[in-house]
């Protein structure tokens, strides 16, 4: 049986997609609902990698084919020994080589219609590149703005609830955005499995329907947004959250309760300030953690730091800031959130569908 390719285009069609690359790989990025059934361990392609560089391109063959064939028929066994005649698996690998064409050859002899993917990860990488540099351009956004702590994420998962459109860049990347919006102990994804969230994000939206979003940095922790989407974003309608200044301290000592408890960790994010602030100030901030005074703590860093450097970015990027709908909230407890989505989805502007303007007719010459 002949090699058979498959392009990006296709992947839908298939009834699995089989991502052979290493698990380190795979866990860089890989194509959404692909299940990872590696080749070579971690271990292995760094053995025969070594191998290959160090003595010869024989040697590091002989020894991939002996790891390769046995790692294919565990494989078999373990994972697709069940399957139907007519399951059609789609095999990946890095660049649509050996290692994806190695398994898609066993698996037609075996008699399963197996395709490779043409042009392996990597075209699937281009695909998301090229993508994301024209989705952001087919939808209109609602930007809500607003100070830390004034509960922007907390009201787009309300209107989320409540039916609306929403792109929640912070959930994708797995930062709360600011210096103390990383989880203790837990890692962000690659800036490549971001892009592939977030291009899959994009296409599970539809563009006929307003998309509310955060106004948002650059960067969100180690990640950056996509060029064109901060471009589209910067230029988009703007909601305004003003809330009270004891009621976004009384949010932010709730939200971040978990990790104002983790004191080395909240000492390392402080110290990511040193050059913004003067040492007398860290040094002030520092006693407050060691004090247990976190309330005077998230006081003085909103006053300090968060609320000045929410001033230049609001006001230098986004060009309809100044012209924003305002909505004033004394509180942030429940049902405070739940109500104003409501309101803002009660209001025809907010959530009418796109009406697509018809193009005039030309008059005869």
């Amino acid at each position: 049986m002949g090699k058979r390719l498959a392009t990006v285009a296709q992947i839908a069609e298939f009834d699995a997609i089989i991502d052979v690359r290493s698990p380190a790989e795979f866990l860089e990025d890989h194509v959404p609902g692909a299940q990872n059934c590696p080749v070579l361990s971690n271990e292995e392609r760094i053995k025969v990698g070594t191998l290959y560089k160090q003595v010869s391109a024989f040697e590091a063959k002989k020894l991939g084919a002996v790891l390769v064939g046995r790692n294919i028929s565990t494989m078999l066994e373990t994972h697709f020994l069940d399957k139907p005649k007519n399951w059609r698996p789609l095999i990946m690998c890095w660049r649509g080589g050996q290692r994806s064409g190695a398994v898609s050859h066993v698996m037609r002899e075996v008699g399963w219609d197996a395709h490779q993917l043409a042009g392996g990860y990597k075209a699937w990488r281009r695909h998301v590149i090229a993508e994301l540099e024209t989705l952001p351009d087919q939808f209109y956004f609602r930007v809500i703005s607003g100070a830390t702590g004034s509960g922007k994420s907390q009201l787009l998962e309300s209107l989320a609830r409540q039916g609306a459109q929403v792109l929640h860049l912070e959930a994708l990347a797995e930062h709360k955005g600011s210096v103390l919006g990383g989880l203790p102990g837990q890692q962000q994804p690659s800036q490549k499995a971001f892009e592939t969230r977030l291009h899959g994000a994009f296409k599970r939206l539809n563009p006929m329907l307003p998309v509310f979003v955060e106004a948002e940095s650059r960067v969100i922790g180690k990640l950056r947004l996509p060029e064109n989407l901060i471009a589209v974003l910067r230029r988009a309608h703007c909601v305004r959250l003003a809330v009270a200044f004891d009621a976004r301290v009384d949010f932010l000592l709730a939200d971040y309760a978990h990790a104002l408890q983790n004191v080395p960790w909240l000492l390392e994010c402080l110290g990511r300030l040193k050059g913004l602030h003067s040492n007398d100030t860290l040094a002030h901030w520092k006693a407050l953690v060691a004090q247990g005074e976190f309330r005077a703590l998230v006081g003085d860093l909103l006053k300090r730091h968060y609320d000045p450097q929410y001033q230049r970015s609001q006001l230098n990027h986004y060009v309809q800031h100044s012209e924003a709908e305002l909505i004033s909230l004394a509180t942030l407890l429940p049902p405070s959130l739940d109500d104003e989505a409501a309101n803002m989805l009660a209001k025809p502007d907010m959530a009418q569908s796109r009406v697509r303007p018809v193009e005039p007719k030309q008059e005869n010459e």
